[in-house]
């Protein structure tokens, strides 16, 4: 009995752990998702790209976000293997500070935060405001988790079987390391399982030796994860995890061939502490960085052999965003599976509108016809999409679906005639403001840009969320998308007022560009209707969602019964 209630309180508080950093993870990525993407690809220095990894892993808590984000940028061409490498690599190092920064005792701040937290998710009406409040929550959790951890360990630390367990991976240190990388590639989060190692070195539940040897092991099974995660990606794109998975193997193995002498180190000296093994792991991952950068270029080559592909990471681009359907006609008698080749369709549909849209703001300031036109051809390829949705919807024979099923193919056509309309929106309406403002040599003022800057990036960050709707049919995703779609909306009647307010005060740049801008801004929110328009059906189905505003029954006055007496 005492076995299950230690394993039940130590799985419950590695739960509320990973479930506290993947809360910091998602309220930041979508705060500022979009302005991490951009800042991304804007690196060409390795250092500064590896910086730019260590921030990013700080403020996302994860070094797996940090090596997807790479790799989707290397798979789009927006990066070069050495930049992406030095960011994923600079990730690494970004999560090991992470854990130094949460390892402090800081029991007092954890009220006052969850207090601030929740007035900000719950009283407050700014997005930006409400995604702060939980990551603050987030933060809290994870301080209150790492507690329970604590408490769950110590009874259990006076028993028999745990001593025997810790004096056995002292003494065999390559099971160990190999608890260590399952342990990691288990929980899916190297920050939660290295928290879980020290906590575990913290309260002398485990020996100093023994955490050493699990340390390195977790650092190699952290490599794993965004190979793991990347199962998906064409095998080009998953270059840049692999030269992490390898670089990180061939230093863990390095330092474990040589745990025997850093273990007869320690003999006959004081145990060090837990705050010794914090230091050790962020010396590691620090080496790893200085190690490996100057040879990013001949770790390409290595990789190109190893994973040479039929086609270029540009090639894999381009034929990711030529119009081949996939669709599966013969999948058309089994609702469910009908239901998923469409999905999959719309998915696809969903990405071509989002490359439409990403290069949207670079086109204003820096356009070229070559742009504009690879916009446009773009919509033609949108456009291939919804006439192979509308044929395979219509082509369902009615008497083997029921009026359920029929509903939701209906609905999925319906949001790809938005997402239609969304690509029409920017083929024909904002690339036509950009070229005409191209020729005429308008400047926006720098409020009216950062306004227009900001709208775009929070449009972008809903593309995911709005995928995450169409493929689980959440209600709380969908309830969230239609709260950013509300966002949207006060975003551009502010901006809107605040480029009247300039007009007022005599601004000569908002003059000129006074059409464009409001004329973008009206693109932009229509933009966005469209691309939130996956999540009315599913809050009109959980009945979050009413069918109109208008009052059916109006009051009938005194007046109007004495006039028809």
């Amino acid at each position: 009995m005492e076995i299950l209630s230690f394993v039940v309180n130590l799985t419950g508080a590695t739960m509320l752990l990973l479930f506290s950093v993947r809360l910091v993870r998602t309220g930041i990525e979508r705060a500022h998702g979009a302005a991490f993407q951009k800042h991304l690809v804007k690196q060409t220095n390795l250092i500064s790209a590896s910086l730019s990894g260590v921030g990013l892993a700080v403020i996302l808590q994860s070094s797996a976000a940090v090596a997807l984000l790479a790799s989707g940028f290397f798979m789009s061409g927006y990066l070069s293997f050495s930049t992406g490498l030095a960011i994923v690599l600079g990730g690494d190092l970004g999560s090991a500070l992470v854990i130094r920064i949460l390892s402090y005792s800081v029991d007092w701040i954890i009220a006052p935060l969850l207090a601030v937290g929740g007035w900000c998710v719950i009283k407050s009406e700014s997005k930006t405001l409400r995604q702060y409040g939980r990551v603050i929550m987030g933060i809290a959790l994870i301080l209150i988790s790492l507690g329970y951890l604590r408490q769950a360990i110590e009874p259990f630390r006076e028993s028999a079987l745990l001593p025997t367990i810790a004096a056995y991976l002292e003494q065999d240190y390559v099971s160990a390391f190999i608890v260590g990388a399952i342990l990691t590639f288990g929980m899916h989060s190297s920050v939660a399982a290295i928290l879980v190692v020290i906590t575990f070195v913290e309260i002398d539940a485990v020996t100093f030796e023994a955490g050493l040897s699990l340390l390195v092991g977790a650092n190699f099974g952290s490599g794993f994860i965004p190979v793991w995660l990347t199962k998906g990606m064409p095998g080009e794109a998953r270059r840049l995890v692999f030269a992490n998975l390898f670089a990180r193997g061939i230093l863990s193995l390095f330092v474990l061939s040589i745990l025997p002498i850093l273990h007869s180190y320690f003999v006959g000296k004081p145990e060090p502490g837990s705050h010794m093994l914090m230091v050790g792991h962020m010396v590691f991952n620090a080496t790893l960085v200085l190690l490996t950068l100057p040879f990013c270029r001949h770790i390409e080559g290595i990789m190109k052999k190893m994973y040479p592909g039929r086609q270029s990471v540009k090639s894999v681009k381009r034929a990711l965003i030529q119009p081949v359907s996939v669709l599966e006609k013969g999948t058309i008698n089994t609702p469910k599976l009908a239901f998923t080749s469409l999905k999959q369709e719309l998915l696809r549909m969903l990405g071509l509108v989002e490359s439409m849209f990403h290069p949207v703001m670079q086109i204003y300031l820096d356009s070229n016809d070559d742009q504009v036109q690879a916009i446009r051809q773009k919509d033609k390829e949108v456009n291939a999409c919804l006439f192979g949705i509308r044929s395979f919807v219509a082509s369902i024979p009615t008497e083997l679906y029921n009026k359920a099923e029929s509903r939701v193919a209906s609905d999925l056509l319906e949001y790809a005639i938005r997402l239609e309309s969304a690509g029409d929106v920017v083929a024909r309406q904002i690339t036509e403001l950009a070229v005409d403002f191209r020729i005429n040599g308008y400047k926006f003022s720098g409020e009216g840009q950062a306004e227009l800057t900001k709208m775009h990036e929070e449009i972008l960050s809903n593309f995911k969320l709005a995928a995450n709707v169409l493929i689980s049919n959440d209600p709380e995703n969908a309830r969230l998308l239609s709260l950013e779609k509300t966002e949207i909306k006060r975003v551009e009647r502010q901006s809107r007022k605040r480029h009247l307010k300039r007009l007022q005060n005599g601004l000569t740049e908002s003059f000129e560009t006074s059409d464009i801008h409001l004329e973008t801004l009206r693109a932009f929110r229509e933009f966005n209707g469209h691309v939130a328009a996956i999540a009315y059906p599913v809050l009109y189905e959980t009945g979050q969602l009413l069918e109109t505003r208008l009052i059916t029954t109006l009051p009938v006055s005194s007046d109007s019964v004495k006039k028809q007496a």
